[in-house]
C-alpha cells in the first residue's frame, strides 16, 4: 500500500540536486491543519494545546505552533529555554516536573510558567525554596490497565501520584494558601482505538468530582494529556477527532457540570499527533548486502531515527522515483552503527533496490530527530521545513565533526 507525500517527486529530486542526505523534513501546512482540526473539534471548550516540545524541538516549528495558537509543553531546562526564545511567556507555557532539579523549577517560574507536579513531596521542596505560585497542576497515576507498550504498566511507571497523594497534595496545597489548580495525567500514548481516549477523560472527570467533593475545590483545567495515534502503517485508521470530541463534551457536562464543579478548561498535550504525519526521513542506499539476508545499507542509522530499535515501530517507506509494480525484494533496511539492531525496517518489501536510490521515511516528524544522538560520532542530520509557500528552507544545519569534539580539551 502507498503512502502520500505531500510534495511532487519532481521537487524532492530538485532539492536533492543541492541537499545532502540524510536529513529531515518537515510539511508547515500538514502541522497547521492538524492544530487547526484539534482547535475546531474542542471549540465547544475553553481549549488550548500545549504543543510538546519533546516531539520536535526545533524553535521554527515551535513558532509555527504559538502562530497557530498553541502554549508548549515542557520538561526540562533546555526546553524552557527554547520555549523562551519561541516567544512564548507565563500561561503559554506548562513545565511538567520529571525528577526535576531546583535550577529547572527556578527557570520555570521565573518565566511564570504553569507548574505540573509530578511528586506531591515537591509541594514542600517550593514552598520553602521559592513562593509557591497561584496556579498548581498535579499529575494523577491511577495504576491499573490503562497504558500501552509506550506508556507502560502505570503501577511500574515512575510518573505521577496515586489517588491518596493527589487528594493529600491538592489539600496541602489548599493549606498553603493556593488558589487555583490543575488536574493532569498521561494514560495513553499513540492510541488509535477512539473509546481508550473517551475512557481517559471520563476517568480525570471522574476524579475531578472526587477532589470537588473532598477538598471542595474547583480546577481552573484539566489537562488530558497527549496520546492521540497516528496510522504509521497504511492499512491503519486516521482518528475521527470531532467523534471523540462529542462523546467528550457528553461526560464533560453529564460529570462535571452535573455535579456542580465550575466548567474548567480543557488542555491537551499533542507531539505525535501535530508534527508526526508531517516529517520524513530522506535518505540514499550505500550498499546493497546479500548474506543470510539480503541488506539494504542507506546513509542514515538508528542514530538518525531511533524508535525502529527502540520500539520495534514500523515507518512507511516510499521509495523515490520507483513504480508499484515494478520487481520486489525483501530487506532488512539498515545503518552502520556497530549494533545489530540498527536497523531501520525488518523484512521490508521494496522495489528492488540499488545504489543512489533514495528512501523516504514516513511519519518521522515526532520523536524522530529529537531522540537522535552521537553514537559511533554519528552526526546529526539537517533539518528543512516545506512552507505553506512551497519553498523548502533550512531550519538546522547539519552537525560537523568540529561541533562534536567542541566539548573536548586536547
Amino acid at each position: 500500500m502507498k503512502k502520500e507525500l505531500p510534495f511532487s517527486e519532481k521537487e524532492l529530486n530538485n532539492l536533492l540536486k543541492s541537499v545532502q542526505t540524510p536529513f529531515y523534513l518537515y510539511d508547515e501546512k500538514g502541522i497547521r491543519n492538524r492544530i487547526k482540526t484539534l482547535k475546531d473539534a474542542f471549540s465547544w471548550a475553553d481549549f488550548k494545546e500545549f504543543f510538546a516540545v519533546k516531539a520536535t524541538p526545533n524553535p521554527h516549528i515551535l513558532k509555527i505552533t504559538k502562530e497557530e495558537g498553541c502554549g508548549v509543553d515542557c520538561s526540562s531546562m533546555a526546553e524552557l529555554v527554547a520555549a523562551e526564545k519561541s516567544g512564548f511567556v507565563n500561561n503559554e507555557i506548562l513545565f511538567t516536573s520529571n525528577d526535576t532539579p531546583l535550577q529547572e523549577y527556578e527557570k520555570a517560574l521565573s518565566l511564570n510558567a504553569i507548574l505540573n507536579l509530578d511528586d506531591v513531596s515537591h509541594i514542600d521542596l517550593l514552598k520553602e525554596k521559592y513562593m509557591l505560585p497561584d496556579l498548581v497542576s498535579i499529575r494523577y497515576n491511577p495504576g491499573g490497565d490503562f497504558g500501552n507498550e509506550i506508556i507502560g504498566n502505570l503501577k511500574e511507571s515512575k510518573f505521577g501520584v496515586p489517588k491518596k497523594d493527589l487528594i493529600n497534595g491538592f489539600a496541602r496545597l489548599k493549606d498553603y494558601g493556593v488558589k487555583r489548580f490543575g488536574l493532569h495525567a498521561m494514560l495513553i500514548s499513540n492510541e488509535l482505538n477512539p473509546q481508550n481516549i473517551i475512557k481517559v477523560a471520563q476517568f480525570l472527570f471522574e476524579t475531578a468530582v472526587e477532589v470537588h467533593k473532598k477538598l471542595g475545590i474547583d480546577f481552573e483545567f484539566i489537562n488530558l494529556g497527549g496520546g492521540f495515534g497516528i496510522p504509521y502503517k497504511p492499512e491503519e485508521t486516521e482518528l475521527d477527532i470531532y467523534y471523540i470530541s462529542r462523546q467528550i463534551k457528553k461526560l464533560y457536562e453529564d460529570i462535571l457540570l452535573e455535579n456542580g464543579l465550575k466548567p474548567p478548561k480543557i488542555y491537551m498535550e499533542h507531539g505525535r499527533y501535530i508534527t508526526g504525519p508531517n516529517g520524513y526521513l530522506i535518505t540514499k542506499v550505500l550498499h546493497i548486502k546479500e548474506s543470510y539476508k539480503k541488506y539494504a545499507g542507506i546513509d542514515a542509522n538508528s542514530a538518525n531515527l531511533l524508535r525502529p530499535a527502540m520500539y520495534k515501530a514500523y515507518h512507511h517507506i516510499t521509495v523515490l522515483n520507483k513504480n508499484s509494480d515494478e520487481k520486489t525484494e525483501l530487506y532488512d533496511v539498515v545503518g552502520s552503527l556497530c549494533e545489530n539492531n540498527d536497523k531501520l525496517a525488518t523484512d521490508r518489501l521494496l522495489p528492488e533496490l540499488k545504489r543512489g536510490d533514495v528512501l523516504v521515511f514516513h511519519d518521522v516528524g515526532a520523536h524522530g530527530y529529537s531522540m537522535g544522538y552521537n553514537y559511533n560520532g554519528k552526526l546529526r542530520s539537517a533539518e528543512y521545513l516545506f512552507t505553506k509557500d512551497g519553498e523548502f528552507k533550512m531550519i538546522r544545519r547539519a552537525e560537523t565533526l568540529d561541533d562534536y569534539f567542541a566539548t573536548f580539551d586536547f
